[in-house]
């Protein structure tokens, strides 16, 4: 990386132009670009999601008090409030979904050796939903009766290797949980982790025959079959570890095969939860402890809505509030290929904080994440700076 490169082409450089390329030829526009093109509006929502840019107006006026670092950072066309306003609106918010992917496969590979923190072989995910609230005076698009409000509805596979998306999907408010194990790429031998919205024995029999392996919160009430009672621990918590059939006949036609069924009493709160799994070779007290990762999705949800711009949008059309969404995954998915790619052991958030006030610096990513990066009093301090400035001057 030069040392004239600034910190925003820095994080920008995890995603190839070659990549970028490929993807607006898969996705061209179906109308003429207005002045800008596919990747400076990419980079435009990239960079309000780096700075907290509260409006399309805000990223214009930061934008154009650098003009001559414009190009630096990527810009190629003519950056105005209307013609990021106009790309929002029409360009094909699928491209931002596919750009996604891409650095999300990226980022696997990178944090590919980091510990899942659960003593199971293979890769762990955590699979669930969250709501993004929208107006609904300004997006009654978005407007689902049964829930009585508007809102559009975020899939996300999290791998806690990095704890970093490893698949997602944005859908309407009105699309159940359940129905999106159908579209869940399946990696045999993995894990995956879900609460009880996901209980679906016909997709979940998916699941096993494609060689995943899946741990879910059991609904209540389902009857089982006891075939085997194995002997466990209740000092760990472990209430009862057995291998069961389904009773009913619907229930026994959806999945043919023998399932896990765990008990598990958290000792702190005295709460039961009951897990189905067709993992049989570990022991008890790790399926209980996958099931407790399942946090790390909750957490994740919680940190992007808090950091990231998911509260306030550039646009009210429905196509806008997509590429909003997927650009602030891609943010969040830059800054964590940097982070790795460099070294630095700051945690996301102390990066994000640091690049909003230093987006425009142009010196190396490592040096200005690092803890030795000179200070303004070490710099006023230093020789130099006093020979370089005296009251005489003034």
């Amino acid at each position: 990386m030069q040392a004239s490169a600034t910190l925003f082409t820095q994080i920008t450089s995890g995603l190839f132009a070659s990549e970028f390329s490929r993807l607006v030829q898969k996705y061209p526009s179906s109308k003429p670009p207005r002045g800008i093109t596919e990747y400076d509006q990419f980079l435009a929502l990239c960079f309000g999601q780096l700075t907290y840019r509260e409006s399309l107006r805000d990223i214009v006026a930061c934008l154009n008090s650098k003009p001559h670092l414009l190009y630096h950072l990527g810009f190629r066309g003519h950056i105005t409030r209307t013609n990021l306003a106009y790309a929002n609106k029409h360009r094909d918010w699928r491209l931002f979904e596919e750009i996604a992917h891409v650095l999300m496969r990226r980022a696997a590979a990178l944090y590919s050796k980091d510990d899942s923190g659960v003593d199971v072989p293979g890769l762990v995910f955590a699979l669930d939903s969250s709501m993004i609230s929208l107006a609904l005076n300004l997006f009654p698009w978005a407007f689902y009766p049964r829930t009585k409000q508007a809102a559009v509805k975020l899939h996300l596979m999290l791998s806690l290797k990095g704890n970093l998306p490893a698949w997602a999907v944005i859908t309407e408010n009105r699309i159940s949980d359940m129905s999106l194990l159908d579209e869940l790429p399946i990696y045999p031998g993995a894990h995956y982790v879900m609460d009880r919205g996901y209980m679906d024995f016909v997709r979940l029999y998916r699941v096993n025959k494609a060689g995943g392996l899946f741990v879910v919160r059991c609904k209540e009430p389902v009857s089982f079959k006891t075939v085997e009672r194995k002997p466990v621990e209740k000092a760990q918590g472990i209430q009862c570890d057995q291998i069961v059939r389904l009773k009913s006949n619907w229930s026994e036609k959806s999945y043919p095969e023998i399932l896990r069924r765990v008990r598990s009493r958290d000792r702190e709160t005295g709460k039961e939860v009951v897990i189905l799994t067709n993992n049989f070779f570990s022991a008890p007290t790790v399926i209980a402890q996958l099931y407790t990762k399942r946090w790390q999705i909750e957490l994740f949800f919680k940190w992007i809505k808090q950091h990231l711009r998911l509260r306030a949008f550039y646009g009210r059309s429905e196509n806008s509030v997509r590429c909003q969404v997927w650009s602030a995954i891609c943010a969040y998915l830059l800054v964590a290929i940097l982070k790795k790619r460099i070294g630095v052991e700051k945690s996301l958030n102390e990066i994000l904080q640091i690049t909003s006030v230093g987006i425009f610096e142009q010196t190396p990513a490592n040096i200005v994440f690092s803890d030795s990066y000179p200070t303004n009093r070490q710099i006023n301090n230093s020789p130099e700076f006093q020979k370089s400035f005296s009251f005489s001057d003034l």
